[in-house]
């Protein structure tokens, strides 16, 4: 495929295990990527998991940090350095009414299918302004735990069959391992690349996509589903060399 002009990536399971932060090889590589194409981060996580795993991580100058583009909650908000600082460019965020439904809804059905977990490891329910996340094992699960819950994703998928239909104007997906996610209709990553390309100028087809679900099913399959050029990988400890690859592509394509 031609030299991307951006480079996008899922965060948990793509450049870091799920809620970890990423590793020195991976920071380095990233850094690397920012000396020569802007980079994206877009995922259905919340901001401080953005800036906890990853930027607070990277070891790069002011200038190369105006080229990170943060999208969490799947692009409903979206995020800039400007002098170091990060500022907000915009918000789509739920209202009052719509969140207190979805959570209402996510936390009956999750009861009523015997996936509402006594024990875990800090909220199950997380309201993140513009979307609601049910995480059965809670925010701060350990991986190994996580892996084992649902390694299918039958469980998650029961769920979000069950709530989809109670919440008609609001989108419900599978999200992370343990996860399913509600947000406004229509709102995915698809929809967060749509609004990346609007602001940058950069067309979908000069993008590219790296990702580990990008299945049919998958909560990355929207942006290949939009025709943006992806890549898979396996697991975040693939991704370093992914990246220097994509390195090595652009500087020769721009040489």
């Amino acid at each position: 495929m031609p030299a991307a002009r951006l480079v996008a990536f899922d965060l948990d399971d793509t450049l870091t295990p799920s809620k970890s932060p990423i590793s020195p090889d991976m920071a380095q590589a990233l850094a690397e990527l920012l000396a020569v194409v802007p980079v994206c981060i877009i995922s259905g996580g919340q901001l401080e998991q953005f800036t906890t795993q990853v930027t607070d991580r990277l070891d790069i100058d002011d200038d190369a940090r105006t080229r990170l583009h943060l999208m969490p909650t799947c692009g409903t908000r979206y995020y800039r350095f400007t002098g170091g600082a990060l500022e907000q460019v915009y918000a789509h965020d739920l209202t009052p009414q719509e969140r207190a439904d979805a959570t209402t809804a996510v936390e009956e059905q999750a009861r009523r299918l015997g996936l509402w977990e006594d024990e875990t490891w800090g909220p199950v329910l997380e309201d993140r302004g513009s979307q609601i996340t049910f995480s059965a094992l809670g925010q701060r699960a350990p991986l190994e735990a996580k892996r084992a819950w649902d390694p299918t994703g039958e469980k998650k998928e029961r769920l979000r069959a069950a709530v989809a239909p109670l919440l008609p104007g609001l989108e419900v997906r599978s999200g992370g391992s343990t996860s399913v996610d509600i947000t406004r209709k229509g709102v995915d990553k698809a929809y967060g690349m749509t609004r990346l390309a609007e602001h940058t100028g950069i067309d979908l087809a000069d993008m590219l996509f790296v990702g580990d679900r990008l299945d049919e099913g998958g909560n990355d399959y929207p942006v290949k589903a939009l025709g943006v050029p992806c890549l898979a990988v396996s697991g975040a400890e693939e991704t370093p060399a992914v990246v220097r690859r994509i390195v090595a592509d652009i500087t020769a394509a721009t040489a």
